[in-house]
């Protein structure tokens, strides 16, 4: 089925500016509370969000076998389930829809007024409802820049790191949309010269430059999904913001991994950006160092050319870039480790997601987490405000950003934006 939404020479009748992340050949899907409370499934070209469930009650759909309340959930989980046909079809739907020759909706100005609100006039829910969480560990740089700190730098990669996408089932209680604020969290740490645990508040908190993709429906228990197919079963990525308290990390995480350190947030942006949109950028992945068993040998390009940037904000400051990364430095590529996961015969469902695992890039200003950024605290980031970062302090705000870019077309994914507050204090009885 054609890509007709993708065509860059396409136009809207909508507003949207040139540097804008959502032109007309984006399309992302979200969920969202619109000003009289109602929650839709939506979309977005420019500063315009578009009630999709008033759409297709309006008609606009007519033709594509879609159920009369596919839209009018609180999640996008059965959207995604109808797979990628569906999605293609309604994304050119919603192309044509809104393209600047078309006047069916341009000039119907009742339906304007129900299927169309300004962004302050909506607020951005979880798209998903996110059954299983995983995190994969799949840049190589970042891999050898933990491995160098913490252990042998001749030996920064563990024996497996080379042959396996490594992962780890995470929480996906605690995963947030943009906008929503995190705790500063409370834990076990084991002090410098210490030989017995205290109990406290963390004192490294730091970010995790990620993104994350979302799958659909794709196989039953026991059967494995083929690493070339691996895409036909991912609906698109997202911002990923992997909190972590490194020093909680570093006294639990042996013999089973991260648990406390990183449970407490995870912060995604709410839109879900297409691999359909994103196809016109896909790259190659790094070469591999050693030959992969069959199961992990792709073909194609399999990666994705998103140019992504962390930014920190004090309180009543300028935010300062302290990061510049790209998607394309994964060593292990999605295929890679959907295909990893499930040859085991592990069933993949509907919403659930999967994290890429902190993206550092090959210099030092490409580096995705403060751990990186400060070298363990021994080179402070300086901000320009005058202050100084060796990890988040309370009340500061992260932000990432990411967006794709290619002959005048920009596909972009906004940004996830979290506040780090205090630990949190229970409200006293009165």
């Amino acid at each position: 089925m054609p890509l007709s939404a993708n065509n860059p020479d396409r136009k809207s009748w909508l507003h949207v500016d040139k540097n804008s992340d959502f032109p007309i050949q984006n399309i992302p899907f979200g969920v969202f509370l619109t000003r009289d409370d109602i929650i839709t499934i939506g979309t977005r070209i420019g500063d315009t969000a578009i009630d999709l469930g008033a759409l297709h009650q309006l008609g606009y759909f007519e033709g594509i076998p879609l159920t009369d309340d596919i839209f009018l959930q609180d999640t996008l989980n059965d959207f995604i389930a109808d797979g990628r046909k569906t999605w293609r079809l309604v994304r050119n739907r919603i192309a044509e829809i809104f393209d600047a020759e078309n006047d069916l909706l341009k000039n119907n100005v009742k339906h304007k007024e129900i299927v169309l609100f300004r962004l302050d006039e909506i607020e951005m829910q979880l798209p998903v409802q996110i059954g299983d969480y995983t995190d994969f560990y799949s840049s190589i740089e970042h891999a050898t820049n933990v491995g160098t700190m913490f252990r042998d730098p001749d030996n920064a990669l563990l024996p497996n790191w080379l042959h396996i996408p490594v992962g780890y089932h995470g929480r996906s209680s605690s995963i947030i949309p943009s906008g929503i604020p995190v705790h500063r969290p409370q834990g076990q740490t084991l002090p410098a010269g210490a030989t017995e645990p205290v109990f406290g508040p963390s004192k490294l908190v730091d970010f995790e430059l990620e993104m994350a993709f979302i799958t659909t429906d794709a196989n039953d228990l026991g059967e494995p999904i083929p690493v070339n197919e691996a895409e036909e079963y991912i609906f698109g990525l997202v911002l990923f913001n992997d909190w972590s308290a490194r020093d909680i990390q570093k006294w639990e995480y042996v013999p089973l991994g991260p648990f406390l350190a990183k449970n407490f947030a995870s912060s995604i942006s709410p839109w879900i950006v297409t691999l359909d949109a994103l196809q016109p950028f896909k790259a190659e992945s790094p070469k591999p160092l050693k030959k992969l068993l069959p199961y992990l040998q792709q073909s194609g390009k399999k990666s994705y050319d998103i140019n992504l940037e962390v930014a920190i904000q004090p309180e009543k400051a300028k935010e300062t870039v302290v990061s510049k990364s790209n998607f394309k430095h994964m060593y292990w590529s999605m295929s890679q480790q959907l295909a990893h996961h499930t040859v085991n015969g592990c069933p993949v469902n509907s919403g659930d997601m999967m994290g890429s695992g902190t993206i550092s890039g090959p210099t030092p200003d490409s580096y995705g987490s403060m751990l990186e950024l400060s070298w363990r605290g021994e080179k402070p980031v300086k901000l320009n405000d005058g202050t100084e970062r060796k990890f988040i302090n309370d009340n500061d705000t992260v932000i990432m950003r990411g967006y794709c870019e290619k002959e005048g077309t920009r596909i972009g994914f906004g940004e996830v934006k979290t506040k780090l507050l205090p630990v949190f204090e229970p409200k006293k009885a009165k």
